[in-house]
């Protein structure tokens, strides 16, 4: 007799109707948890509270009609502002209208066409140090995947964004401030919920905005010196140099220091954190079923040179892309 089937632990949903204050202690303990289960069952709900109504599109029309045909007609809301002003100030994630779209006309073309290729190499290091960390503890203890992962994730971000491995000083120490401002902020802040004046205080936590200043101030100086070396002209090409060295092509400006610490605190953000939760979410599942670990891994002996970094080949691991793709069914990294 085969074995029963498994699922994978999903977050329960909230039974009913409750008061706000009590959405808002569910919210800051668990975002998922605090939904009602007729939201992940609807094309598109509402959420009302005295000070603003909220939405949830679960159809991919719908999503790609508010993200992608008409951002102007649904701007970013003031609450994902109040959360995130700490450590984003006015990054690509939070801004509207006209500031949103000459960031966008800089930012694009260092993802255009085969820049991605171009990066690979520099991913693929990031992913041959990973392996090296894990197989130095693969002692058979327990392991904190996600811990394993969110450096991972940081390494390839460095390595692509300022040519630096994780091991380098100040990427470290990025790291290591962006762990503790994780730790530090709540997933609600006051002014995310209140629609408040702008001059009164927001009310983050004192650890929340000192390590919000840390990483800006660490990023301004890795910015400050790439600045330097592209006047130099021995700057490397990579992304943060295509950033700086790209004109708005309607204004002729580029991105100042303040500017540039914007972009990279959210490349750090968004691209960090949400890879390393769908990285340990996949690792996670692999060892759940592990005739599909097996899968997977005899799918890139047989397509992977492991000496030999080769983009061609990605498209060939067709496993592995179907069992992240249903890990990020299982497990999106983001609500939106």
């Amino acid at each position: 007799m085969s074995a029963p089937p498994t699922f994978p632990p999903k977050p329960p949903a909230r039974p009913g109707k409750v008061s706000l204050w009590r959405y808002a202690r569910l919210f800051r303990q668990d975002v998922l948890s605090a939904q009602p289960a007729r939201l992940y069952r609807a094309w598109m709900a509402e959420f009302r509270t005295p000070f603003f109504r909220s939405y949830l599109c679960n159809d991919p029309s719908l999503v790609s009609l508010v993200l992608k045909e008409r951002p102007d007609d649904f701007p970013k809301s003031d609450r994902i502002r109040e959360g995130l002003a700490p450590l984003l100030g006015n990054s690509v994630f939070v801004t509207n209208g006209e500031t949103w779209k000459r960031q966008r006309r800089i930012i694009d073309p260092a993802f255009e066409g085969g820049r991605l290729r171009d990066t690979f190499p520099a991913m693929w290091a990031a992913g041959q140090a990973a392996v090296d960390r894990l197989a130095a503890r693969a002692d058979g203890a327990p392991l904190e995947i996600e811990a394993a992962t969110s450096e991972a994730a940081a390494d390839v971000i460095f390595r692509t964004l300022f040519s630096i491995p994780i091991e380098q000083e100040t990427a470290r120490a990025v790291f290591d401030a962006f762990r503790a401002h994780q730790r530090a902020q709540p997933v609600l802040n006051l002014g995310a919920v209140l629609p408040l004046p702008r001059w009164m205080p927001r009310l983050h936590s004192r650890e929340t905005k000192r390590t919000a200043r840390a990483i800006r101030g660490l990023i301004a100086a890795l910015t400050e010196a790439r600045m330097e070396e592209i006047a130099a002209g021995t700057a490397p090409d990579d992304l943060a140099t295509k950033i700086m060295t790209t004109a708005d092509p309607e204004t002729g400006h580029r991105l100042d220091t303040d500017e540039m610490v914007d972009q990279v605190a959210i490349f750090f953000l968004a691209g960090h954190e949400t890879s390393a939760s769908a990285l340990a979410w996949a690792l996670y599942l692999a060892a759940l079923y592990p005739d599909w670990q097996e899968r997977v891994a005899a799918e890139a002996r047989a397509v992977l040179d492991p000496g030999t970094p080769d983009f061609a080949a990605l498209k060939r691991l067709t496993i592995a892309r179907d069992v992240f793709r249903e890990t990020l069914r299982l497990y999106p990294p983001v609500p939106m």
